[in-house]
């Protein structure tokens, strides 16, 4: 059963009543222009999706990334750092804390306009206060609209990215979309959701039939697998990801590239190993040319506060995975700059 209780204005109507400023828009279509350039192998810069694993609180996200704004200048020549805001959270079970979208009331229900505002303020913040645009999940969808004129880059989870309809929405998207590997896995899903979010579509979206041209800067995502017992599996290992370059150079796809999650089943969410994992593909990416031509960058989970808390009671400290903290952060991307 279905009951209405609140009308959500159309995406229109938000953004006009939240506009992105004209100086930041500006901003961020430089920044749309570095990353694509980096998905498309037009520079040699790694692309850098880094941040908390969940956007619960604007502040101390404003305050990361005004610190990740700063740490940009210096390694700019060699990174393109995207900060990751994302403002939904999937549930394996479906309940629990949602992300920022569904923002609760002062008693506690979801609310799920005042959810929508906030998170478009916080974009809009973050790009005015660090110069850098960020990366949001697309877990709904439909919802993609309330923010297609702030990111830079977007993120279909591996539990979305079988889903027929992220696989459209991200064919009609102009900016690079990273698509995880399902939780199985497999490489030939992941490549097959890669071609449906290259190739034109058509499809009924935000009440109307869309044409879409393909998006060719959609690319794979490696972020481990979970075997049926619940074990996870690395998937960011050197003899891994040359089989899912030799599956991509017989594909056809546009652009081939590959992102690395340092994080979840390939690193057990041993929020730690993030540095040793992206340590072992930049030693990777030195001793084999073709490794290096498609493995393009890297997710890191990274916050103000090292690991994660149950309560929201540690300023900048995650409620949801653990995180690097800040100092690992800055040693670990000054690393990669080294090393790019």
């Amino acid at each position: 059963m279905f009951r209405r209780e609140e009308r959500i204005p159309e995406a229109e109507e938000i953004i006009a009543e939240t506009p992105l400023p004209e100086n930041l828009r500006k901003i961020k279509r430089g920044r749309d222009e570095l990353a694509g350039e980096v998905i498309r192998g037009d520079t040699d810069k790694l692309l850098l999706i880094i941040g908390p694993c969940s956007a619960h609180e604007s502040r101390p996200v404003l305050d990361y990334v005004e610190k990740l704004g700063k740490l940009n200048e210096r390694v700019k020549d060699k990174i393109v750092i995207v900060p990751r805001i994302y403002t939904n959270k999937p549930r394996t079970k479906g309940v629990g804390y949602k992300g920022m979208f569904t923002q609760p009331d002062p008693n506690g229900k979801e609310d799920i306009l005042k959810g929508i505002k906030t998170l478009r303020q916080l974009h809009i913040d973050a790009i005015g206060i660090s110069g850098l645009s960020a990366a949001d999940e697309m877990l709904y969808p439909e919802n993609y609209a309330y923010v297609e004129d702030l990111l830079t880059y977007i993120a279909v989870g591996a539990r979305s990215s079988e889903n027929q309809m992220h696989r459209l929405v991200s064919s009609g998207i102009e900016l690079p979309v990273g698509i995880k590997n399902p939780m199985s896995g497999s490489i030939p899903v992941l490549l097959n959701s890669i071609y449906a979010a290259q190739s034109e579509q058509i499809f009924k979206y935000q009440n109307y039939q869309v044409k879409t041209t393909g998006n060719e800067l959609a690319h794979a995502v490696l972020r481990g697998a979970v075997d049926n017992y619940g074990n996870d599996i690395p998937n960011f290992h050197y003899e891994f990801v040359m089989k899912v370059i030799e599956g991509y150079s017989k594909s056809g796809l546009k652009h081939p590239a590959i992102v690395i999650d340092a994080n979840h089943s390939n690193s057990g969410k041993k929020h730690r190993q993030q540095i040793r994992i992206v340590e072992e593909v930049l030693n990777n990416r030195l001793y084999d040319k073709d490794f290096k031509k498609y493995v393009k960058g890297f997710m890191i989970e990274s916050f103000l506060e090292e690991g994660c808390q149950r309560e929201d009671i540690v300023y900048g400290k995650s409620i949801t995975d653990p995180c690097l903290g800040w100092e690992d952060t800055e040693r670990l991307v000054l690393d990669i700059a080294d090393k790019v």
